[in-house]
């Protein structure tokens, strides 16, 4: 059983035990997040897909809170004098699925 999940604006596909990095959520180590955008759930050989959700929930344990690598964005135009540099480090969530419960 898996389930395609939308969070920060990114989907993902999941199953239980999976573990992942989403966008950062508002969340203490250890405490229990519950994701209610799924998009589409595949049970057996049955997909349900939602329009556009569904009626489920998947339950996941909050791992950590990190920054991911650093990037720098660099602008530049030739022979004009302008440069500008800037850097980003994206804050994530690190996610393990418990559960997927749907409800009919």
């Amino acid at each position: 059983m898996y389930a395609v999940v939308e969070t920060g604006g990114k989907q993902y596909k999941v199953k239980e035990g999976d573990v992942l990095n989403v966008e950062k959520i508002e969340a203490e180590i250890g405490s229990e997040v519950v994701l209610d955008k799924v998009l589409l759930v595949r049970k057996d050989d049955e997909v349900l897909v939602g329009t556009p959700f569904l009626n489920a929930k998947v339950k996941c344990d909050v791992i950590d809170q990190f920054k991911g690598k650093k990037i720098i964005v660099f602008k530049y135009k030739r022979r004009k004098g302008y440069r500008r540099k800037k850097g980003h480090r994206q804050l994530f969530t690190k996610l393990k699925v418990k559960s997927i419960e749907l409800y009919q």
